[in-house]
């Protein structure tokens, strides 16, 4: 099958897209996604390459979107317009994502670079669905590390205190990772949030591949405050 491109007729081209990323579907991949909850099978480099021969194009992005196909979402997300999306719409979005793949590059591509991107933070962070959350979570976690003048972080190590060990798995480890930020990047909480982190023992345990960090917040912070030292 021909590459789609930029250029392709308008009429043609979600069909088109559609039929290369169903090409391009590897079941070993499938495998993989499956054990983290996502539920397309391709490669996502051979996706971004597919997003980078289309550009920017809205109209297609809204189409791909409304297809529901996990892959196409990826494509959208990847080549809509950020900051021309409405607050209702990206609301509506989170809440449709699917899976945990489009959830987070939806948050991370396109709602981080939006300009409601803080009244979506305030909006999500205290959601009844723990998906909804865990992006209010994550948002402010971004917060913590680039701009926290404003944010209460005592406040969120309380909550995180109080409420990460029974949190379901993605609220939790987007508790956990804003734990682990507040330790990184600010000394004078660092030691409440290790002794939360030994506590709590949240992800102890986790899997880790050789030559990654564990998300085990107390491992986690001790290595990157290691690594921001002077050599």
């Amino acid at each position: 099958m021909a590459q789609v491109t930029a250029d392709t007729t308008t009429g043609d081209v979600l069909g088109d897209v559609l039929a290369e990323l169903a090409e391009l579907q590897d079941p070993k991949v499938r495998a993989v996604n499956a054990n983290h909850g996502d539920d397309h099978g391709v490669n996502l480099s051979r996706l971004r390459d597919v997003a980078k021969r289309l550009k920017t194009q809205p109209p297609l992005a809204h189409d791909l979107w409304a297809t529901g196909d996990s892959a196409a979402r990826l494509v959208s997300v990847l080549i809509c317009r950020p900051k021309a999306l409405d607050q209702d719409e990206l609301d509506a979005m989170l809440r449709d994502a699917g899976t945990p793949k489009v959830q987070d590059w939806l948050v991370n591509y396109v709602v981080k670079k939006n300009p409601h991107v803080q009244a979506l933070r305030v909006l999500w962070f205290d959601d009844s669905d723990p998906v909804v959350a865990s992006a209010g979570w994550a948002l402010t976690t971004d917060r913590v590390a680039k701009s926290p003048d404003d944010l209460d972080l005592p406040g969120l190590l309380d909550r995180i205190e109080a409420e990460m060990t029974e949190a379901p798995d993605r609220l939790q480890w987007a508790m956990n990772h804003c734990l682990a930020q507040i330790g990184i990047e600010h000394a004078e909480y660092r030691a409440r949030a290790l002794d939360i982190g030994e506590r709590l023992q949240v992800l102890k345990d986790y899997p880790t591949p050789p030559g990654c960090t564990s998300p085990y917040a107390p491992i986690w912070i001790t290595e990157m405050v290691r690594r921001q030292q002077p050599r």
